[in-house]
């Protein structure tokens, strides 16, 4: 069942999301922080299972070149109640200008942190990422019953675009 704006703005009332977001019938906007990420492989190539070195800026504003990826984050940091999961959805005004808005796109019961997010742009144009601006949105969903085991993985508590560590999950280990 997915949540609505009441339940949403209980979210909000019990600390789970920050005040003065905009909550929609069945979603709530987060907004584009400052931190960009990208990968910068050191023999061009990106093998699953190895570190990959990343660049990090912090700015205000980034210029995201045709057919170029980056890494982003919510401003926002967000805690997921124990009984439900989550999904991250792009905006659809963001799509409509060639900005793809991906991520996972699920996030686990128990999880806390600010959401990464994978931005491509497909349009033909460079597009200029602004602080602030709405980028995506979630959509809280309700579980039949509380995890038994909520998330204590290797984004818990992330801040800023985090780069990917699989390489330390147990088969590359």
């Amino acid at each position: 069942m997915i949540i609505p704006d009441i339940g949403i703005k209980k979210l909000v009332e019990d600390g789970f999301l920050p005040t003065g977001l905009k909550i929609g019938p069945s979603s709530v906007d987060l907004t584009l922080s400052d931190s960009f990420s990208w990968p910068v492989p050191i023999k061009n190539t990106i093998t699953l299972g190895e570190a990959v070195p990343h660049k990090h800026v912090q700015k205000d504003e980034f210029l995201l070149e045709p057919n170029h990826f980056v890494l982003a984050s919510t401003a926002e940091s967000i805690r997921v109640p124990h009984d439900m999961a989550a999904y991250v959805e792009g905006r659809s005004s963001i799509g409509r200008l060639g900005l793809q808005v991906q991520n996972a796109g699920f996030i686990d019961a128990g999880f806390h942190g600010q959401i990464t997010l994978e931005l491509e742009n497909q349009s033909g144009f460079p597009i200029v990422l602004k602080k602030g601006v709405r980028i995506c949105q979630i959509v809280f969903v309700q579980m039949s019953q509380p995890a038994e085991k909520p998330y204590s993985g290797k984004y818990g508590g992330q801040s800023g675009a985090t780069p990917s560590r699989l390489e330390v999950d147990p088969e590359f280990s």
